[in-house]
């Protein structure tokens, strides 16, 4: 980053170049900006200092991106308008996913070919010859994600899904799926409407901690509010209990139970090509659950994907045919 060829101080002219001091860390600039230079190996460096600017290159091999990531952002509080850069080579983690369906993210990426007129000659085609065609190549060559094996869900579908909501809906869904216990695992709870063939993700309510009348109180006032016509909630755990702490809490409208008879890939792959075919719409930026659906069905994640489950119910109800009944006209 600072030294050789492709580091800070090339980018001067000899005699100019900003000077290093390495026992401090410190690149000095002529015209007195500073620069200080931080391994992520120790994140808690991090706790104090402040910054306009800041670059962190090879983000996807730092031992805890995401964690020291959060570290530096707190440190960008000088100026009007901090920036931060980062740079790596991609890989289908769960912090480079969720950095890049942030919203004011600017995504680029750049194939090694672009740097070629700095390589040696027979690099490109020695490579591509080797390895063209491979996961390894898009991911090292082309700069491309490759999700992981089982993943379903594409970064690059859910960068593309965020819209507004249109003006009124045709239906309206509740989406809850209960935890087995109060202290364990959080309720999922998704609000999405359907309009003119398309799903609309309105609201991520999941909360953790809650008990059964918590949770329940907190989907009816959802569905009060979005106006639903349905509470759409698993049955798996308990479906007597869930149907009687939804009455409880006196919904709106009408409670159906639904019973997972499939894995969770398998319920989640026909949700999936509908993000893929532009038919889901994130009205709003829902990180927590953009994360869980990038790893569903790839073993990256070390939670229950209650919100990810919540939202497959819901987008399943309204565009899937589940429970879909067939409609009677008067003449």
């Amino acid at each position: 980053m600072i030294e050789g060829p492709s580091g800070l101080k090339s980018l001067y002219p000899v005699g100019a170049r900003p000077k290093w001091q390495a026992s401090r860390r410190r690149l000095e600039f002529s015209n007195g900006a500073v620069a200080q230079a931080f391994s992520a190996e120790d994140p808690d460096a991090l706790r104090g200092p402040q910054f306009h600017a800041a670059w962190a290159d090879e983000f996807c091999a730092w031992p805890k991106p995401a964690e020291t990531l959060a570290m530096l952002r707190f440190g960008l509080r000088l100026g009007t308008d901090p920036r931060l850069v980062v740079t790596t080579t991609p890989r289908p983690i769960r912090a480079l996913r969720g950095l890049i369906v942030e919203p004011g993210t600017v995504n680029t990426r750049v194939p090694t070919s672009a740097n070629a007129d700095h390589l040696a000659p027979a690099f490109l085609s020695t490579l591509q010859g080797l390895y063209g065609g491979t996961r390894l190549a898009a991911q090292e060559l082309d700069g491309l994600i490759v999700e992981g094996e089982g993943g379903l869900f594409r970064a690059e579908d859910l960068a593309r899904c965020r819209g507004a909501p249109p003006a009124r809906f045709q239906r309206v869904v509740v989406a809850v799926d209960p935890p087995a216990t109060a202290g364990g695992d959080a309720c999922g709870l998704v609000v999405c409407g359907r309009f003119e063939g398309r799903a609309f993700v309105l609201e991520d309510r999941t909360a953790r901690g809650l008990s059964p009348h918590g949770w329940a109180r907190r989907a009816v006032e959802a569905a009060a509010r979005w106006n639903a016509d349905a509470l759409v909630a698993e049955a798996n755990q308990g479906g007597d209990m869930v149907r009687a702490v939804l009455a409880q809490a006196g919904p709106p409208c009408a409670v159906k139970l639904v019973k997972a008879s499939l894995g969770k890939r398998a319920r989640a792959e026909p949700v999936a090509a509908l993000y893929e075919q532009g038919r889901v719409v994130h009205c709003g930026a829902f990180p927590a659950l953009e994360e869980e659906l990038m790893a569903l069905g790839s073993g990256d994640l070390d939670h229950s994907p209650d919100r990810a489950d919540a939202l497959v119910w819901a987008v399943s109800e309204l565009m899937l045919g589940v429970g879909r009944r067939p409609r009677l006209s008067v003449l």
